[in-house]
Order: C-alpha cells, then sequence, then structure tokens
C-alpha cells in the first residue's frame, strides 16, 4: 500500500506570510518521510466541510509548481480539478509542464465539478451536471490525444481545437497517470473504466460501500473490455494524530481495512499536518509498516 498527503488548509498560525515556509517544510518532510503522492485541492474558496469560505486558499497548480521545486520524489497532483475551471487544453499544458518540471512526477486530477459557489464568485460558468460530465468526457479523450503527439482537429460538443499541440511531452509514460475523483456508479466509474489511470474514493463510506463501488468498476472495466488490475485504486481519509486522539497503530489498522477491501493507495489529510510531528510519525511508524499490504 502507498500513502499520500493532502494539504487541504493553509489557515496557519501567522498566515499569510507563513504559508509559504510552512508548505515548504510539510512539503520536504513528507518527501523525506517516503509518502508517495502529495495533493492540494483544485479549488478557489475553501470547502465547507473544511472551513468558512473565506478562509486562505491556494491556487492549485502554481503551489504544486512551488512544492516540484522543493521536492525529488514525492508525486504531485490536484484532488481533484474541476473540469470547468480551465480550458481542457490548456490544463493538459498546465499538468505536462508539472511533469516536465518535477522530473515526472505529476498526476492529473479531474472531475466534473461540483463548488458552485466559488464558481459563481469568480465568474466561472457552471453548467448543469448532465453538460458538465459531457465536458469532463471531451477533456479525457482529449487528454489521451494530446498525450500521443496527435494534433488533428479536436470537434466535441463542447470544445473545439484546430491544433491540440503539446511540446514539450510529458516525461511520465506514456503520459502522467489521470486519477478521476468520485464514486458516481453510472457516470463517474464508466468514466475511469474507460479513460482513466486511477480512481479516487471516500474511506468514510466503509468497508462494505467501497467494496461495492470497486465491484462496479471491476463491471464497467469488463463492459468496455479494460484490464480492472490497471486501475490504481485510491482512497481518501482523515487522520489526527495527537495525544487523545489517534495513535500510528490506528492508523496502520484503518489502512489495513481499506487494504482488505482493494484499495491500494491511501491519501490522508491531517488537521495537524502542519505541526510537521504527525508526518514524521508516519515516516516512521506507519509508511513502513503498510508498505507489504
Amino acid at each position: 500500500m502507498r500513502i499520500g498527503l493532502q494539504v487541504p488548509s493553509f489557515s496557519w498560525p501567522g498566515q499569510p506570510a507563513t504559508i509559504g515556509p510552512k508548505l515548504a517544510e510539510i512539503g520536504r518532510t513528507a518527501d523525506d518521510a517516503g509518502f508517495a503522492s502529495l495533493w492540494v485541492m483544485d479549488h478557489f474558496f475553501q470547502i465547507q466541510m473544511v472551513g468558512p469560505h473565506d478562509e486562505p486558499m491556494l491556487e492549485g497548480y502554481s503551489a504544486l509548481s512551488f512544492l516540484a521545486g522543493l521536492t525529488k520524489r514525492v508525486q504531485l497532483g490536484t484532488l481533484v480539478t474541476g473540469v470547468i475551471y480551465r480550458y481542457p487544453g490548456i490544463l493538459i499544458k498546465t499538468a505536462t509542464t508539472l511533469d516536465v518540471l518535477s522530473g515526472g512526477r505529476a498526476y492529473l486530477g479531474i472531475g466534473a465539478a461540483w463548488n458552485e459557489q466559488e464558481s459563481r464568485g469568480l465568474g466561472v460558468p457552471f453548467p448543469p451536471l448532465k453538460e458538465r460530465f459531457e465536458m469532463l468526457e471531451e477533456a479525457l479523450k482529449l487528454a489521451h490525444q494530446m498525450w500521443r503527439d496527435d494534433t488533428t482537429p479536436f470537434e466535441g460538443k463542447h470544445y473545439q481545437l484546430a491544433e491540440p499541440l503539446n511540446h514539450p511531452q510529458s516525461l511520465s509514460k506514456p503520459h502522467p497517470p489521470i486519477m478521476i475523483g468520485g464514486g458516481g456508479e453510472q457516470k463517474t466509474l464508466r468514466l475511469v473504466a474507460q479513460y482513466a489511470d486511477a480512481c479516487n474514493l471516500f474511506a468514510r463510506m466503509g468497508a462494505d460501500e467501497l467494496r461495492r463501488k470497486l465491484d462496479i468498476l471491476r463491471g464497467h472495466c469488463e463492459s468496455v473490455g479494460r484490464n480492472y488490475d490497471e486501475i490504481e485504486r485510491t482512497a481518501i481519509s482523515t487522520v489526527h494524530i495527537a495525544d487523545g486522539q489517534m495513535s500510528a497503530s490506528d492508523v496502520i489498522a484503518h489502512c489495513r481495512e481499506l487494504a482488505d477491501v482493494g484499495i491500494q493507495h491511501v491519501i490522508f489529510n491531517m488537521p495537524n499536518a502542519h505541526e510537521i510531528t504527525p508526518l514524521e510519525t508516519f515516516g516512521r511508524e506507519i509508511i513502513p509498516a503498510v508498505a507489504d499490504f
């Protein structure tokens, strides 16, 4: 099992002046501790489940580029980019740039988007869900086309590109892994089976529901002729390692339960990650313990 770290909040003591130095410390520590991946949300306002919408929030790809220059081995991605936030040709170019400058360490995290408040707030069109899924599928088709260096004009319902040129190409081969976030059974998991290299589900669903979602994904893979084992199964979870909260043993047991369901890569966010000690505990006690799960 691989362990990732998500940083969803930047509301640290002394912000905004402390945001850059603290994020750098978190990134370096995660890299040294052996985290497999490092993620930020691609939101522009803070999301309600984390804090008030006017809490500090960094633009995702700028933050990842900053982290790329400070780390050496950890993979980097957004968890996940709403397809409406960037024209897909520009998004693919942006992810490719991150991959090239990081030495081949980028993911493309993408989904159909859901946060209408930040979209309306910043003037980003927010079409109905059906259209957002149509846009997502076109973006996924375009990603595959651009990463195979095919500059044939792209003619979709929502996007038209006269020359989808993408030079330099990514260092990751055949391309940066595509992660689709969400567990929608008819559309999202079907798109994972057809176009993606990884899925991302919520660990809080519980073991039975996660198992059911993965069984549905397996069924979609059979329908489209895809090898289910080619898809990295990831889940996002929250832990709070501190006195009176959770111990390393608790986290290891949680990872064991997720591994038994079929999850291969668990991405944790931690309310106290900025204290650094929890990251060091992961590196010392948890990451080595779960490596063979």
